[in-house]
């Protein structure tokens, strides 16, 4: 099995958590993980936290096999009215996996039409942001090879998902196992 390719993109204001656990997990998964910002390198996440990304997203290639978006406010809004990020969201999704936690979802993926007929869950309350789909309540939602998450809470088992998608239910036990997850 080929090494995975994955793009996790930050912009102000993402939710740590969300952002963090996959960019570690995946890593321990060993998955080949690049962190993008949006306009920079250096982003803040809401609580405050400045990480310095790879590289931004104006220089990132469209050859990921997968691209994860924490959420958080106001990160996913930076998200969304991202060009760059847009592109290679709709990019992948056409041959790789797409993920979103927390309010990126409805935020993000919802108006970019990476949604329409798909079943995905998203921060409570947030589903206004895309009243056109019907979310569900679960903590994590599989479908096909969109991967949704509903929040802070739930970004260990959104990552476990994540590493299964792309490495294999075997690795992903391993991982979840390694940590002491479950």
């Amino acid at each position: 099995m080929a090494v995975p390719k994955v793009l996790v993109v930050f912009a102000e204001g993402f939710e740590e958590i969300e952002g963090f656990a996959p960019v570690d997990l995946l890593k321990r998964a060993g998955a080949e993980v690049v962190t993008a910002g949006v306009g920079t390198r250096e982003i803040s996440g809401s609580h405050g936290i400045r990480i310095v990304c790879d590289m931004e997203i104006s220089q990132a290639a469209f050859d990921y096999d997968c691209v994860i978006c924490p959420g958080g406010m106001p990160g996913s809004v930076n998200l969304a009215h991202s060009w760059e990020v847009m592109q290679r969201l709709v990019q992948v999704a056409g041959h790789g996996v797409v993920c979103a936690i927390c309010a990126a979802p409805a935020v993000v993926f919802g108006p970019a039409g990476l949604l329409d007929g798909r079943k995905a869950v998203c921060y409570p309350g947030q589903e206004a942001a895309c009243p056109a789909v019907r979310f569900g309540t679960e903590r994590v939602m599989v479908d096909g090879n969109v991967i949704t998450a509903r929040g802070a809470g739930c970004a260990v088992e959104f990552s476990l998902a994540i590493i299964e998608k792309l490495l294999g239910k075997a690795k992903a036990d391993k991982v979840s196992a390694d940590i002491i997850w479950k």
